[in-house]
C-alpha cells in the first residue's frame, strides 16, 4: 500500500454557536486505507466526516486532501463522494439512471455515462439490474446501488455516513462484507463513520475513536481491543469487564497482577506497582465445577442464556460481577450454581491512566 496522505486534519475545530462539536482533531488516512470514525452519539465523528465532505466548514484548523488545502472549498470542488444511511435514490429513476445521475449532470455524454454506469454495476454484483426501480430491490441491493452511484464519479475519497443502519443484523454483515470487498478492490482511500463497534473492528484498516469531540484512541483495530488507552476505549471497543486489581510487582514490561485470589502475568503498559484497572473481555474468562482447593475465583452463576453458538453467563466475584461468553453449550451452569473462575492467556489488559 502506498505511503502517501490522502487526507490530512490538522487541529481541526467546529463550533455551533457555545457548542463545541470537534475540538483540535488531527488526524491522517494513507492512500487506500478504510479509517473508521467510531463512537457514541454527540461525540463529533459524523460532523467530522461533514467536514470532510464540505458540508460543515471547520472553526478553525485545516483540511487537506493529497497535499492541497480544502478548508474552505465548496463540497463540489473536492473531489469526495458520500454514501448516505438513506440511500439517497431517486425512486422515478431506473437503477442505471441512478447511478448515471452524477455524470450525466456533470456533463458526461448519455451514451458514455450509461456505460460506465453499467460497468459500475457489474462491480457491484448488480449486473442486469439497471432497468429495475430502486423499489423493486432489496435493501442491501439498494445500499450497493448507492455505493455504486459514488464510486462511478471516481472521486479521491470515498465517505460512508452509517451506511448500515437501515439493514436488519444478518443483512448488515453480508453487506459490510460487500462493502469492504469494493473497496479493496478498488484501492479507494474511504472514512466511515458508525457507532457499531463489531463493524468498526470487521471493516477498517484503522478506528480513530471519538469522545466528548475529541480523538480518544486512533489505531488497528486488534490494537484498539488488546492494548485500550483508557478506560473510555477499554469500555466502548466491545464487551469489557473493567475490574480493580493490584499491581504486585513490576520486571521490565511484565507486571505481577493479583486480581483476588489469582495471580496474572500481563503487560504492565507503562504501570508502577499499585492500585490498578484491569480490562477483562467476556472470552477470556474460564468457567469450571469449583472443587476444595480450587486456585480460581469463587463464583455464582447469576444469569445464564443458551444463544446456540454460545453461552452468556453473569457471574459475581470477589471483584464484581463478570460478564462471561462461553463456547461450551454441552456442559452448562445453571444459574444459583457455583463455579471456579479461571482466565485465558488473551483477552486480559492493564488500562493505562486508571488508577483510583
Amino acid at each position: 500500500m502506498s505511503r502517501e496522505v490522502t487526507l490530512r486534519f490538522d487541529k481541526v475545530s467546529k463550533r455551533f454557536g457555545e457548542v463545541v462539536a470537534v475540538r483540535e482533531v488531527s488526524f491522517e488516512v494513507i492512500a487506500g486505507e478504510l479509517v473508521t470514525l467510531l463512537g457514541p452519539s454527540g461525540c463529533g465523528k459524523t460532523t467530522t466526516l461533514r467536514m470532510i465532505a464540505g458540508l460543515e466548514l471547520p472553526t478553525a484548523g485545516r483540511i487537506f486532501i493529497h497535499g492541497e488545502e480544502v478548508t474552505t472549498l465548496p463540497a463540489t470542488a473536492r473531489d469526495v463522494a458520500m454514501v448516505f444511511q438513506s440511500y439517497a435514490l431517486f425512486p422515478h429513476m431506473s437503477v442505471l439512471d441512478n447511478v448515471a445521475y452524477g455524470l450525466t449532470v456533470s456533463g458526461t455524454p448519455k451514451r458514455e455515462a450509461r456505460a460506465r454506469a453499467e460497468e459500475t454495476l457489474s462491480l457491484v454484483g448488480l449486473g442486469g439490474l439497471g432497468g429495475r426501480m430502486p423499489s423493486e430491490l432489496s435493501g442491501g441491493q439498494q445500499q450497493r446501488v448507492a455505493v455504486a452511484r459514488a464510486i462511478v464519479l471516481e472521486p479521491r475519497i470515498l465517505l460512508f455516513d452509517e451506511p448500515l443502519s437501515n439493514l436488519d443484523a444478518k443483512l448488515r454483515r453480508r453487506v459490510r462484507e460487500d462493502l469492504r470487498d469494493i473497496q479493496q478492490k478498488l484501492g479507494i482511500t474511504s472514512v466511515y463513520v458508525t457507532h457499531d463497534q463489531a463493524e468498526a473492528l470487521a471493516i477498517s484498516d484503522r478506528v480513530i475513536v471519538m469522545r466528548d469531540a475529541e480523538i480518544a484512541q486512533d489505531g488497528p483495530p486488534r490494537e484498539l481491543y488488546e492494548r485500550p488507552a483508557d478506560r473510555f476505549v477499554a469500555d466502548f471497543i466491545g464487551d469489557a469487564n473493567l475490574v480493580r486489581c493490584e499491581i504486585a510487582a513490576v520486571n521490565g514490561e511484565r507486571a505481577s497482577v493479583r486480581l483476588g485470589g489469582v495471580l496474572l502475568d500481563l503487560p504492565a503498559r507503562g504501570l508502577a506497582r499499585g492500585p490498578a484497572l484491569l480490562a477483562v473481555r467476556p472470552q477470556a474468562v474460564r468457567l469450571r465445577a469449583i472443587a476444595d482447593g480450587d486456585p480460581g475465583l469463587a463464583g455464582e452463576v447469576l444469569k445464564a442464556a443458551y444463544l446456540g453458538s454460545h453461552m452468556e453467563y453473569v457471574i459475581a466475584t470477589p471483584v464484581g460481577e463478570l460478564f462471561v461468553i462461553d463456547g461450551d453449550v454441552v456442559d452448562t451452569h445453571p444459574p444459583g450454581g457455583r463455579v471456579a473462575v479461571g482466565f485465558g492467556s488473551q483477552g486480559l489488559s492493564l488500562v493505562p491512566g486508571d488508577t483510583g
